[in-house]
């Protein structure tokens, strides 16, 4: 597994280049993109979002599209369409911007529902379908999608089933007053012009690969199973964790623990990544906010016991 710790380590060194003091959201980051999940930044605008995934898809070596959401974007905008060849006399499929490896979908909730769904059959499915042709999309594949958290005049909230189908929500935040000087000192064009790949794609599936042979003990499983079950039994949440957010949880645990050089899962991988996988995933009967969610979560992994033994076993 050092390999993989020295993966981690260059991709946050790389990307640090361009996006000065959030290594941790770098490195959650990275557990997305290993976890084949998708992230919802929520945040204000210019907090360097779009920066960070143009990095971090050069530092991959991945091509990137950027999707600007908007009330008159179209699903065929984003999916493709078909239009007919006058020379060839017949119809010819051109692509949209979904046909990439990463995406930036830049203010998803100002898009109408029709647009937002048309989002869904690809993060989930890794396809489209467009005049009943199925069309596979690249692998690997992730969408990193941004909505702002102050505005909500035009904007179209993401129903429940579109929020579960992202891995995490998380937001970037401001920088301390010492790591916006390095910004404002820093020449920005030039460090991304500069910015070189640090990994091959098919070493990225081999990685991949390796991933998904970390184990997970009885205890840690049920460690797991304890906090995810604790959110559909509390009085203050209305609405608890999906079996497919019990499946985020795990499979970004087993990247965690992974990217820290062991082949097993522990309860502070599990920790660690609850915050991020499963505030997004539940309905508090007080409020939804990023905040409040997270704290929620995190009062719920202070109570529940930890398992201290045989955490190597499988």
């Amino acid at each position: 597994m050092e390999h993989i710790v020295g993966f981690k380590r260059k991709v946050i060194e790389n990307v640090g280049r361009m996006i000065i003091g959030k290594d941790e959201e770098i490195e959650l980051l990275l557990i997305a993109f290993l976890s084949e999940g998708h992230i919802l930044l929520e945040d204000l605008p210019g907090m360097g979002k779009t920066m960070m995934v143009r990095s971090f898809s050069k530092t991959l070596d991945l091509p990137f599209k950027r999707i600007q959401f908007t009330p008159d974007l179209l699903p065929g905008d984003i999916t493709g369409v078909s239009f007919y060849n006058q020379k060839l006399k017949d119809f010819e499929f051109r692509e949209g911007p979904l046909f990439s490896n990463i995406i930036l979908a830049d203010e998803i909730n100002r898009a109408t529902p029709r647009t937002q769904a048309a989002l869904l059959e690809a993060m989930e499915e890794r396809q489209i379908t467009v005049d009943g042709i199925t069309r596979k999309l690249k692998k690997p594949f992730m969408v990193l999608a941004t909505q702002n958290r102050v505005e909500s005049y035009g904007t179209f909230p993401l129903p429940e089933a579109q929020m579960d189908r992202f891995l995490m929500r998380i937001r970037l935040g401001y920088p301390t007053k010492e790591e916006e000087r390095i910004i404002l000192l820093n020449t920005v064009g030039k460090v991304l012009e500069h910015l070189e790949s640090v990994i091959r794609e098919e070493d990225i599936s081999q990685i991949m690969e390796e991933i998904c042979k970390v184990k997970i003990s009885t205890e840690v499983m049920d460690y797991l199973l304890d906090l995810v079950r604790a959110t559909r039994e509390s009085d203050e949440i209305s609405l608890g964790v999906s079996p497919r957010g019990s499946i985020a949880l795990y499979r970004s645990s087993q990247v965690k623990a992974a990217l820290e050089g062991r082949d097993f899962i522990l309860p502070e991988d599990i920790q660690a990544m609850a915050v991020h996988t499963l505030n997004h995933r539940i309905l508090l009967d007080d409020g939804n906010s990023i905040e409040e969610t997270v704290e929620k979560i995190r009062m719920i992994i202070r109570q529940i016991p930890v398992p201290l033994e045989n955490l190597e076993e499988s």
